[in-house]
């Protein structure tokens, strides 16, 4: 007797679990299928009947989803699903309006279900119920989803550098191994392609919904034409019975659209964490029973109200109140739970954290230390001003400079003196000075008419002499001509001018690409592509450190760009490019300079000197180290004193020379003589009159 062969036997395992492997082909063949060959209503019923469950079954998986990425294919799925069910469009036409004038059975019982039961056979029911789901479906899930797919997209594209960046560093730091590092890249590659795809599977859901509506009316004038013109029905006869067809066809194709929208809301809406979802937004919506509590009186006080529907507002406050007590109950036993555990169970061997990069703390671009007699300065509480003094310098700086100057971290530090503060720029430390919280500082402006008593000190802003003095000698400082300030004053102002001093070291890429994006706003064409084909971002930051660095604001940074776009054709060098954003803004630096007075007093070279310098210029390859000492001092002393006489005149300090010396010369007299400005023959704007005070080398 032989025994009967086992399925497994029958059918080998490697072909079973091939067979999912050909449903994919399947299903596009079929697709296919239905669009070119007429099927019998029964086929077309077990067709709808499908297509309502696989909708289904997409929005389930959806919503039991842990991670997006556990459902990758999801995109792919919602095109086959949207190309079926738009193929069952053109094969329910066909058969509507071939078979509709036999009835509404003719078109199969799906249709017929969905016309006569579904909306009651009312025509106009059915158009007003079937334009709502269209409006909900486009004009809410489905334009929400497609922008929420088109950002998450580009957020995603846009930080898979620095992801990428993040695995190398943690794998160089030793934190993971090669095979960790490659399961992340693929991780974070796999993210990047689904979200993409997600961008471009939104699109074919909106198509859908658009169609939908087209297909409806072009399903009901086709029905008109067809049952009056060749069946010989009657006007309300043919509206009714291809109205209801066609409306049902409509419904039972647009309630599986639905569901995949919603499920692609739901998919692209995720946080790309493994969560479940229903437990993660049971846990966020209910986890505070403050507001539950709020809520459920709200809805017991309008239960109350005379006229208001008593039932459901009391029954939905009753079982708010009685989730928000589960909850109070359950925080206050694990309260009680950790109170009582013992002190070993607490604290029994702590757990060594491997190091990160996290334990790696970042330099602060601008800090403050004080020492702790200064921390009632910081401290609102206390009277403290400073942090608002902090403030508007930043918001001045700011606005002058033309870029957000980056916070001041402010903090104590105990190793300094009581009364000092020190401030620093990229750890290094820029300047300190010592300070009196309850004192005032009279500042000698050059001319006073008396001396004080007091602790003498200088300003530690720009060096000149002063005095500490108490509050109540503040009228008679003044009286005798000292300029006097109270200590918050004297520190914001020594910040404030260091910032102005080391402005270029403020700005960074992350503040020029800011920058950029800000200007792209008002003129996105002339930022397009800016960079990194016209220019690297490198070239443009060195740039505008080089202008900052020459005290010319960047805040015209349109007028950069445009030069900048101009000329990178001819050089990428950030001198040159430099030069030429400074003619650009040209208007702009005399403006700083002299105001709007028409007429400009200058500085010149004499012809001669200017020769001996182009010639060294030459010699020793643009450094102003090349001057011969014995004529970089006789220059030097000459152009102080120059600077000095304008300044006794109340005038400017400018000194005008060639396009070829003004760098040169410009950092020549850059920390000797601070005053003195450097402009070339081309930065003059057309309209400004120069006049010659003085001529050196005479």
């Amino acid at each position: 007797m032989k025994l009967p062969i086992p399925f497994s036997d029958k059918l080998p395992l490697h072909r079973l679990q091939s067979l999912p492997a050909i449903g994919a082909p399947v299903m596009v063949l079929a697709t296919l299928a239905m669009v070119v060959l007429p099927m019998p209503p029964l086929l077309l019923d077990m067709a709808f009947s499908f297509n309502i469950a696989l909708a289904l079954v997409v929005l389930l998986v959806t919503v039991y989803t842990r991670r997006p990425l556990d459902f990758a294919a999801f995109p792919t799925v919602l095109l086959i699903a949207t190309l079926l069910r738009l193929a069952l469009n053109v094969a329910s036409t066909r058969v509507v309006l071939l078979n509709g004038h036999e009835g509404p059975e003719a078109a199969g019982q799906v249709i017929d279900a969905f016309g006569s039961v579904v909306i009651g056979g009312n025509y106009a029911v059915g158009l007003v119920v079937f334009l709502i789901l269209m409006i909900i479906n486009f004009m809410v899930v489905t334009k929400g989803a497609g922008r929420i797919s088109e950002v998450s997209a580009r957020f995603t594209l846009d930080a898979l550098p620095g992801k990428q960046m993040a695995i190398d560093a943690d794998l160089n730091a030793g934190l993971i191994d090669q095979e960790q590092a490659r399961t992340r890249r693929s991780e974070v590659t796999k993210e990047a392609d689904f979200y993409g795809s997600m961008d471009g599977a939104s699109k074919f859901v909106k198509g859908d919904a658009i169609a939908g509506i087209l297909i409806l009316f072009i399903n009901i004038i086709g029905g008109l034409i067809i049952g009056m013109g060749q069946h010989g029905l009657g006007f309300n006869e043919a509206i009714e019975i291809y109205s209801l067809l066609t409306i049902g066809d409509g419904l039972v194709a647009q309630i599986p659209s639905l569901l995949l929208s919603i499920g692609a809301a739901m998919m692209v809406t995720r946080q790309n964490t493994d969560e479940d979802m229903g437990q993660q937004m049971l846990f966020q919506m209910f986890n505070n029973p403050q507001a539950l509590i709020i809520t459920g009186g709200i809805l017991f006080v309008m239960g109350i109200v005379p006229g208001m529907p008593h039932i459901p507002f009391l029954l939905l406050a009753l079982m708010i109140g009685l989730i928000a007590y589960w909850r109070v109950k359950k925080a206050q036993q694990a309260k009680v739970l950790a109170e009582s555990a013992p002190p070993e169970a607490l604290d029994s061997k702590p757990v060594t954290k491997e190091l990160s990069w996290d334990d790696v703390q970042p330099m602060d671009t601008i800090s403050l230390e004080v020492g702790y007699r200064l921390i009632p300065m910081v401290d609102k509480e206390q009277g403290g001003e400073l942090l608002e003094r902090v403030k508007g310098v930043r918001k001045k700086l700011s606005q002058d400079f033309g870029f957000l100057v980056p916070p001041v971290h402010i903090r104590d530090n105990l190793e300094l003196p009581p009364n000092t503060y020190r401030i620093s720029l990229m750890g290094v430390n820029n300047g300190e000075s010592n300070i009196h919280p309850d004192m005032e500082l009279a500042i000698n402006p050059g001319q006073v008419f008396g001396s004080l008593e007091g602790e003498r000190t200088t300003d530690p802003a720009f060096g000149l002499e002063a005095v500490w003095i108490l509050e109540s000698q503040r009228e008679h400082a003044q009286a005798l001509g000292y300029t006097v300030v109270d200590a918050a004053t004297v520190l914001a102002t020594h910040l404030s001018q260091i910032l102005v001093n080391n402005a270029s070291q403020l700005l960074g890429h992350e503040e020029v690409q800011n920058l950029l994006e800000v200007l792209g706003q008002s003129t996105p064409k002339l930022v397009d592509n800016f960079v990194p084909d016209q220019l690297p971002l490198g070239a443009v930051v060195k740039v505008l450190q080089n202008l900052l660095h020459e005290g010319v604001p960047i805040r015209d940074i349109r007028t950069i760009v445009q030069t900048l776009s101009e000329y990178s054709g001819k050089s990428q060098d950030p001198d040159i490019l430099t030069a030429a954003a400074r003619i650009g803004l040209k208007r702009l630096i005399v403006q700083e300079i002299n105001g709007i007075e028409p007429e400009l007093p200058v500085i010149t070279l004499v012809p001669e000197l200017e020769q001996i310098l182009h010639k060294t210029m030459q010699s020793s390859g643009g450094e102003s180290s090349g001057i011969e000492p014995g004529l970089a001092e006789r220059l030097q002393r000459s152009l102080t004193e120059a600077t000095h006489q304008q300044e006794l005149k109340g005038e400017p300090a400018v000194l005008l020379t060639s396009g070829v010396l003004r760098g040169t010369l410009a950092k020549f007299v850059k920390n000797t003589i601070p005053t003195l400005r450097v402009l070339s023959y081309q930065e003059i704007p057309d309209e400004k009159q120069i006049r010659i005070v003085n001529a050196v080398g005479n």
